[in-house]
């Protein structure tokens, strides 16, 4: 039998601690933003008006009630914009490629608290009454934009 002896002097054994505690937290912090960014988002049902209006007041916005609604289909091939417009899907944890080719109804909402804006939208896609998508946007030819609603 064997014994293998190792001296080291308190500091050294601190500063293995230190590295070991510093390469945890290195891994969980790289874990956790990186599983957070690609779950998917839990399925919201906006089967009805008054569902698809909580949702968005959940999140901090009140509307003016006014909805309208329309069908629109998902291009089978996207192309650098709609590939843009699924990069924002995928930060809310919506993803448009599994759509590509369907027909979807869009929801749009004014809202009536963004910081003092009045032309901004909130537009909802619905597939079989469950959200598979959603951004905010500006409507106006000077400020406009297009966000993630969440």
């Amino acid at each position: 039998m064997q014994v293998f002896t190792i001296k080291a002097k308190p500091k050294a054994i601190f500063g293995i601690i230190l590295a070991i505690t510093g390469v945890i937290v290195v891994v969980l912090t790289f874990v956790g933003n990186h599983s957070a960014s690609t779950s998917a988002a839990a399925p919201v049902s906006c089967t009805t008006a008054k569902e698809r209006q909580d949702y968005i007041e959940s999140l901090g916005y009140d509307t003016d009630g006014k909805e309208s609604s329309k069908q629109i289909t998902i291009p089978s091939t996207f192309n650098d914009v709609y590939n843009q417009y699924n990069d924002i899907q995928k930060q809310q944890g919506f993803d448009l490629t599994q759509y590509k080719g369907r027909t979807v109804t869009l929801y749009t909402y004014n809202i009536t608290n963004y910081k003092n804006k009045d032309n901004v939208i909130a537009d909802l896609m619905v597939s079989d009454g469950t959200l598979i998508g959603a951004d905010l946007c500006d409507t106006s030819a000077d400020d406009g934009f297009l966000v993630a609603l969440r």
